[in-house]
């Protein structure tokens, strides 16, 4: 383990104000961390990481998700059906319950609702930004550390061939955010240079690609960043984070 993955796996566990089921599998739920203060106008589905893999579910997060609630934003922390004995996930699967949870917290009026995603989370976030259900949902989408080409990163065998794991064997052009329609909605990445488990040239290869359809993406990059810092209260890269959720958003514009 990395210092990064160290400090954010050793916070405390917060529990949540609710849970709310999305569907019937244990995992088709999502925790809701509310604000014990003034609103900032701004809703959070959250999604974590871990490859896709059961081994790792939203629990990591949960120190995020308090730490953003107690920063005004409500959050919605997500769980989905991964991959792994008992686990019932994989693609479509698991982008299927992600699409469900994002839209059970649907926009409000004239306030913001971002779908935030980490790692493999981040992925699934991308996917979700073409996805016409979801955009009318939510307003943006961060990426923090996405795996946001999943070509190359088959060809890295990144996490001991995970990819393969997740799609099965199968190689499905809508499950790569490279190779899907252009986003709906305003995405910002968020990508360190020094992350050693997805490596940033996977977010330019996606933000290039999304650019050059027409898509509105920006790229942030960290500098002496790793993969978990964003993502773990109190680091100067969680700074950038808040930055990202709590400007005003870029619009609402859509491409057709």
């Amino acid at each position: 383990m990395t210092a990064e993955e160290d400090a954010l796996f050793g916070l405390p566990y917060v529990p949540p104000d609710a849970t709310v089921p999305y569907g019937p599998h244990p995992s088709q739920v999502v925790d809701l961390h509310l604000p014990a203060g003034p609103a900032a106008g701004v809703r959070v589905t959250l999604l974590h990481g871990g490859f896709w893999r059961e081994a790792y579910d939203r629990r990591h997060l949960a120190p995020l998700a308090a730490a953003l609630a107690a920063q005004g934003v409500e959050v919605a922390l997500a769980e989905y059906r991964r991959v792994g004995p008992g686990g019932g996930g994989g693609w479509p699967r698991t982008y299927e319950d992600v699409v469900r949870a994002a839209a059970i917290r649907s926009r409000p009026p004239r306030r913001r609702h971002v779908l935030v995603g980490h790692s493999a989370g981040g992925h699934l976030a991308l996917c979700a930004a073409s996805d016409a259900t979801v955009a009318d949902a939510v307003t943006d989408v961060v990426a923090i550390a996405p795996v946001a080409d999943l070509a190359r990163a088959r060809e890295l065998g990144l996490s001991g061939g995970a990819v393969e794991e997740f799609l099965g064997g199968e190689r499905p052009a809508d499950a790569d955010p490279v190779l899907r329609p252009p986003a709906r909605v305003p995405v910002t990445v968020l990508h360190g240079t020094d992350d050693p488990d997805v490596p940033l040239e996977l977010s330019r290869s996606y933000v290039t690609s999304a650019t050059a359809a027409g898509a509105d993406v920006t790229l942030h990059t960290l500098p002496g960043t790793g993969h978990y810092a964003a993502v773990t209260p109190g680091t100067a890269a969680y700074g950038d984070l808040l930055t990202a959720l709590l400007s005003p958003s870029r619009g609402e514009a859509r491409p057709t």
